[in-house]
């Protein structure tokens, strides 16, 4: 392992890469900072740049492309509520508020910390436990792969502020929304209303765009627009105290997200919104989330970076992709000439090790860029919302036209914000929603492909321990609740008595 090591160091050190690298991760940042273009978009439009250089190269910049969008999502999801990346949605529900109370430097600057602590740990887990790992996810079929995703449900429900039958509310409609389009077991349309633009389903990036940026907007509007923030420059600077208290947060997060990264299929939003659910559970300040608590940034960026990492394990060991980007670099592998598998860490160990180096390297890159301008990516909010808000509606429509270049695409971001602030009206929760139209064309697929294994008779899911484990979890966490609230009510009634 050591002499891999010591030959992806020298591989990935030579100034041609370090340059593709630093190119990389800034790009990726920029990318990110659009709304609706997302790392995947970034990396397919930059493939035929890179014929012309060698195949590591290449997948260094893309590479660095992938994981830098991941942290210029989380720039305006703190500072603007617009999420730039999928897998940052889940941050601006604290790094928006953190942004409101004057803290956005120190949302960003513990996202950058999160980031780069999860990818140092995920990078050591992914040099070390790379080949045993693929194995185990090879037993991963359709049945766990659809109790993974009950259990993504169940814990954004149970978890979720407020009411749980409020919450369960969101999530089915979530799920109902993502089964819009082409049904996966007939391959006949449904929920489109005759309508062309509704055959490949409402796309999940529009949603979160009309949802979170224009239906915050909107609210805004409504409540009389607050004055820009006036916060001293300490306000902006992260506390070592904050460091302390995000500690727990950011292991926990990057553990997550690196187990779920080997999942193929699974993505790191996936990780951000699991992870964010187990730090509100284990917090003892749980009331704080959803209202600035800086372990509800914490957590979800250390679990989608180290979700980003992990993914490349399915990815190059096994040739299955982790998520929608490693699926593009999958497909620009093939193009470079390069077969994917267990014999690639043997036959090519220059290409894998000296991108799994770069990776660390283009993290420290991304932490001494980003830490240092926190505070001034801050001074953003400082603008009057007047002229802030017509900047964010612009950057919503722009990035959803983007996407497709369809007109279609904005309607969607427009209808969604309207939902959105009706939702904010009603104090409806927004993340059980989201998590629904993430993972239910997943679910769906899931649950078609087990009952296609088990001939339709789903109670031979019973034969599986993983997914039997998983769901009786997910079990365990909608029951306790609700056990709880039993014991406490009969405790009540005992003592009136």
């Amino acid at each position: 392992m050591w002499e891999n090591l010591l030959l992806g160091v020298s591989t990935a050190l030579t100034p041609t890469n370090l340059l593709w690298c630093f190119a990389g991760v800034v790009l990726g940042t920029v990318i990110g900072l659009l709304p609706g273009m997302g790392s995947a978009t970034g990396v397919a439009i930059l493939i035929p740049l890179t014929l012309t250089v060698e195949p590591v190269t290449a997948l260094i910049l893309l590479a660095g492309i992938y994981y830098g969008a991941q942290y210029g999502g989380t720039i305006t999801s703190v500072l603007l509520s617009t999420p730039g990346e999928a897998a940052s949605v889940v941050t601006t529900l604290d790094g928006y508020q953190m942004a409101r109370q004057g803290r956005a430097g120190a949302a960003l600057a513990i996202a950058a910390i999160g980031s780069f602590a999860a990818a140092i740990l995920s990078l050591i887990l992914l040099a070390a436990l790379a080949p045993p790992i693929a194995q185990v996810a090879l037993r991963f079929g359709p049945p766990e792969n659809l109790a993974v995703m009950v259990l993504a449900l169940v814990t954004m429900v149970v978890l979720s502020t407020g009411s749980t039958l409020r919450a369960a509310a969101m999530a089915c409609v979530g799920v109902l929304i993502a089964c819009v389009g082409i049904d996966a077991g007939t391959g006949q349309a449904r929920y489109t209303f005759g309508s062309i633009n509704l055959l490949s389903g409402i796309p999940y990036v529009e949603v979160v765009i009309g949802l979170f940026a224009v239906g915050e907007v909107l609210h805004q509007i409504r409540v009389g627009g607050a004055r820009p923030i006036r916060a001293g420059f300490r306000d902006l600077v992260i506390r070592r105290s904050d460091i302390r208290d995000s500690a727990g947060a950011i292991g926990r997060g990057s553990l997550i997200g690196f187990a779920l990264g080997t999942l193929p299929g699974a993505g790191s939003t996936l990780a951000s919104f699991l992870a964010y659910g187990l730090e509100k559970r284990v917090s003892r300040n749980r009331e704080n989330f959803g209202r600035g608590a800086i372990q509800g940034v914490a957590a979800p960026e250390s679990a989608n970076n180290a979700a980003a990492n992990a993914n490349f394990i399915p990815t190059l060991t096994l040739g299955i992709p982790g998520g929608a980007t490693t699926a593009v670099l999958l497909g620009a592998l093939t193009v470079y000439g390069i077969q994917p598998g267990p014999l690639l860490f043997t036959e090519q160990p220059e290409l894998v090790w000296g991108l799994l180096v770069s990776f660390f390297i283009g993290n420290v890159i991304l932490l001494v860029l980003n830490l240092p301008l926190a505070p001034v990516f801050a001074q953003l909010l400082r603008v009057p919302y007047g002229l802030l808000y017509p900047l964010i509606l612009v950057t919503s429509f722009v990035g959803a036209f983007a996407i497709d270049n369809n007109f279609f695409s904005v309607v969607l971001v427009l209808i969604f914000g309207f939902v959105g602030y009706g939702m904010k009206r009603l104090d409806l929760p927004m993340a059980p929603l989201v998590v629904g139209v993430v993972i239910g064309g997943l679910l769906e697929k899931a649950l078609v492909q087990s009952s296609a294994i088990f001939d339709g008779n789903m109670w031979l899911l019973a034969t599986q321990p993983i997914a039997v484990v998983i769901l009786l979890i997910a079990a365990a966490m909608l029951t306790a609740p609700l056990l709880a609230r039993h014991r406490a009510g009969r405790k009540e009634h005992a003592d009136v008595r």
